[in-house]
C-alpha cells in the first residue's frame, strides 16, 4: 500500500470513529421526549403547581420544556367518560411517558398500555389489581401508592385528640372508584377496631351530597372523615360549608383541601409525591420499564390546621393538638 494511500484510509477511519458517536450523540440530543399528564379534573400542565413541580425536576434531569421536553396536559373536566379517549389521543401523539392521578385514570391507562406514572390518589394499587406487587409492579404502571391502614389510624386519632368523646365518624367517599372504596373499607375497619362507629356516606354523583347532608341532619356524627378523589374534590366547598354551620370537626386527607377551608389534613405531601413523580419519569426516559421500577411511598406527611376555620365555625382547638400541626393556617 502506497503511502498516500494508508493516509487516506487512515484518515478515513477516523473521519467515520470521531463522526458516528457525534452523530449518535445529535440524535440523542436532539430527540423530544413527550410528557402526557392526565387528570379526573383540570390539566397538570406546566402552569398549574403540580405541574410546574414536574417540569422542574425533570429540567435538573436534563429533559427542559421547550427544548428537548415537550408536554400533553389533559384533563378530563370530571367527565371519566372522556379519559380513554385522551389517552388514545396522547397515545397516537407518542408519548413517551405519562404521569396520571386518581385510580379511575390510571386503570385506564393501563388498559391502553400508555407508560405510566401514578402521582397520587389511586389507592393501594396491590389491593385494587393496578399492579402485581410495589416492588415488581410488572405491565406499564409504576408510581406513588399510600399506606391507608397507618393513615386512617392517625387521622382518628388526631380527631379522638379534638373530642376525647368522639364515638361515631361520617365517611364520605366516591363509591364508584374501587381505589376510593377501598380507602374507605380500610379507615372504616381500622375506625371499628377503635371503638369508633362508622356513618357510611358514599357518593356517587353531586346530587348525592344532598342524601349525605340530610342523613346527617337525621343522625348527627360527632365528625367528617372525607376521601379525596375528583368527585368529592369538586364538592368540598359543600362539605366545608355544611361542616361549619354544624360545628362538626372534619379531617382531610390533603394539605390543598385545609387551605382551601377545610379545618385539618394529614396525609402524603403532594410536593413530594410529584417530584418522586419526576424522577420516575425521567427514568422512564432513559429507557427503564414502568413494571420494573417499584412503587414508592411518601417519606413526609404533614399535619396541617386552619385556625382561621376553627375560629369561624367556634370550634375550640385543644393547644396541644396546635403544637402537633406541621403547619397552621391564620
Amino acid at each position: 500500500m502506497q503511502r498516500r494511500d494508508f493516509i487516506a484510509l487512515v484518515g478515513a477511519s477516523a473521519v467515520s470513529w470521531i463522526s458516528g458517536p457525534f452523530t449518535a450523540s445529535a440524535q440523542t440530543a436532539s430527540k423530544i421526549y413527550r410528557l402526557g399528564t392526565l387528570a379526573a379534573r383540570n390539566p397538570i400542565d406546566d402552569k398549574s403547581h403540580f405541574g410546574s413541580i414536574l417540569v422542574r425536576v425533570l429540567a435538573e434531569r436534563g429533559y427542559a420544556l421547550g427544548q428537548n421536553l415537550a408536554l400533553d396536559a389533559r384533563g378530563a373536566e370530571g367527565d371519566l367518560h372522556r379519559v380513554p379517549q385522551l389517552l388514545q389521543e396522547m397515545k397516537a401523539g407518542k408519548v413517551d411517558a405519562c404521569v396520571v392521578t386518581g385510580y379511575p385514570v390510571a386503570v385506564a391507562a393501563k388498559t391502553a398500555g400508555v407508560p405510566t406514572v401514578v402521582a397520587f390518589g389511586a389507592g393501594d394499587p396491590v389491593a385494587t389489581g393496578l399492579v402485581q406487587s410495589l416492588s415488581r409492579p410488572g405491565g406499564n404502571i409504576t408510581g406513588i401508592s399510600d399506606n391507608a391502614a397507618e393513615l386512617s389510624t392517625k387521622r382518628l386519632s388526631l380527631l379522638k385528640q379534638l373530642n376525647p368523646k368522639l364515638r361515631r365518624v361520617a365517611m364520605l367517599w366516591n363509591k364508584d372508584d374501587l381505589g376510593m372504596a377501598m380507602r374507605y373499607q380500610v379507615s372504616a375497619d381500622v375506625a371499628q377496631s377503635v371503638g369508633v362507629a362508622v356513618m357510611p356516606l358514599g357518593v356517587g354523583e353531586p346530587n348525592d351530597f344532598d342524601e349525605a347532608f340530610a342523613a346527617m341532619n337525621r343522625d348527627p356524627p360527632d365528625a367528617i372523615l372525607m376521601v379525596a378523589d375528583a368527585l368529592t374534590i369538586l364538592n368540598r366547598k359543600r362539605v366545608f360549608d355544611y361542616a361549619a354551620e354544624r360545628k362538626l370537626p372534619a379531617i382531610y386527607e390533603y394539605d390543598f383541601l385545609v387551605r382551601d377551608g377545610g379545618l385539618m389534613s394529614y396525609g402524603g405531601d403532594l410536593e413530594e409525591s410529584c417530584e418522586r413523580a419526576g424522577d420516575l419519569v425521567a427514568r422512564i426516559f432513559k429507557g427503564a420499564r414502568p413494571g420494573d421500577l417499584p412503587f414508592e411511598q411518601p417519606t413526609h406527611y404533614p399535619f396541617v390546621i386552619n385556625l382561621k376555620t376553627a375560629k369561624a365555625t367556634g370550634i375550640d382547638l385543644p393547644p396541644n393538638l396546635v403544637a402537633l400541626a406541621d403547619e397552621v393556617i391564620e
